[in-house]
């Protein structure tokens, strides 16, 4: 298996599943990492998930952000001298 996710230290490493098992309802990789030491990698960072975001913040992400800080700010009025 090959780790994707862009910003991990092994990122287009290759490493042998040694088991995978469940976390909540995401499915997780215990890779061997070495000598006697294994890595757990939720599906998503690696080859078996979808294809990883390249950048760190993906604009989707904060314009959704920004929609919801706009919607709470509005519903809050006047936020009490807050810095904004």
């Amino acid at each position: 298996m090959t780790v994707t996710h862009p910003f991990h230290a092994l990122a287009g490493q290759q490493l042998e599943i040694l088991f995978v098992k469940r976390r909540g309802s995401a499915l997780v990789f215990v890779c061997a990492c070495g000598e006697s030491r294994s890595v757990t990698l939720p599906q998503e960072w690696t080859d078996r998930g979808g294809e990883p975001a390249g950048d760190r913040l993906a604009v989707e992400g904060l314009s959704a952000l920004r929609a919801l800080v706009d919607a709470l700010v509005s519903r809050g009025g006047d936020l009490g001298g807050g810095g904004f």
